[in-house]
């Protein structure tokens, strides 16, 4: 695939290293204002680094969009006489709609918005994507890519919104989870740097057992719960206290706010 990141930032950045990684480009071009922060990454020999997007776009089948919200539209623009039915147009940003896109661009083209997470630089990322009616086609070669940088769904573009709290906002809420539970085995009498690694890695293996098995997280409860014991105890106690109320709430919550920015 040869492929162009519009945008090495650092969003941009991490996608490059996916796709280098899983050696999933047979030519890549990123693009930047000021290259001299990347320039390390045309040591991978197929890599071009330039301030020229109007190059990156006319040299590559596959272009992905990494810049501020601000600067798309003005770049859309700016390229867009250099678009074939070979391309194929996938953006990051945040809020810009398919119909925006069109509206700059044109129906033709194979559109597709997707929305990462920051696990992306690990790896990890849980990635969002929806598309126009042509981009449909392109669907499975945007998932292809994203895949190597960790997981994949298609949702319709209605849905990108709650897709961005659950994804996006999901890693702060789940950091927060993480550091409650450093907390309380440090309460326990762990060190520090011992209560943060039981609590990531029991955190990361609760999240495999679930991804390996399909089972729904209460049939894993299930397996570790017995009559009178210390985690029954301990969850019903934490429910209680609002555990699971006050996730939902404040999911509700973050939606309720992104909603807002939209209307605006």
């Amino acid at each position: 695939m040869k492929i162009a990141i519009i945008g090495a930032g650092n969003l941009g950045l991490s996608i490059a290293k996916g796709i280098l990684n899983s050696n999933g480009a047979t030519s890549m071009y990123l693009t930047k204002r000021n290259t001299a922060s990347i320039s390390e990454y045309e040591k991978y020999g197929n890599v071009t680094v330039t301030e020229d997007n109007r190059e990156a776009v006319a040299k590559s089948d596959i272009l992905i969009f990494a810049v501020q919200p601000g600067h798309f539209a003005s770049l859309l623009d700016s390229i867009k006489d250099l678009l074939t039915d070979n391309h194929v147009i996938i953006s990051t940003i945040t809020g810009f709609e398919i119909y925006k896109i069109e509206a700059l661009i044109g129906k033709e083209n194979y559109i597709i918005r997707s929305m990462p997470n920051t696990a992306i630089s690990v790896g990890e990322s849980m990635t969002c994507i929806c598309s126009n009616e042509k981009g449909k086609k392109r669907i499975d070669l945007a998932k292809a890519i994203f895949n190597r940088m960790g997981h994949s769904m298609q949702i319709p573009e209605a849905q990108m919104q709650a897709a961005t709290v659950i994804c996006a906002s999901g890693i702060a809420f789940w950091m927060r989870l993480i550091r409650a539970t450093t907390q309380g085995a440090i309460q326990l009498g762990f060190d520090a740097k011992e209560a943060q690694e039981l609590a990531m890695h029991t955190c990361n293996g609760a999240a495999k057992l679930l991804i390996e098995s399909g089972n729904h997280p209460e049939e894993e409860i299930d397996r570790v719960t017995t009559p009178m014991g210390c985690t029954i105890q301990g969850l019903n106690e934490m429910e209680h206290q609002g555990l699971s109320s006050s996730l939902i709430q404040g999911i509700v919550a973050s939606y309720d706010k992104i909603t807002e920015f939209k209307k605006k």
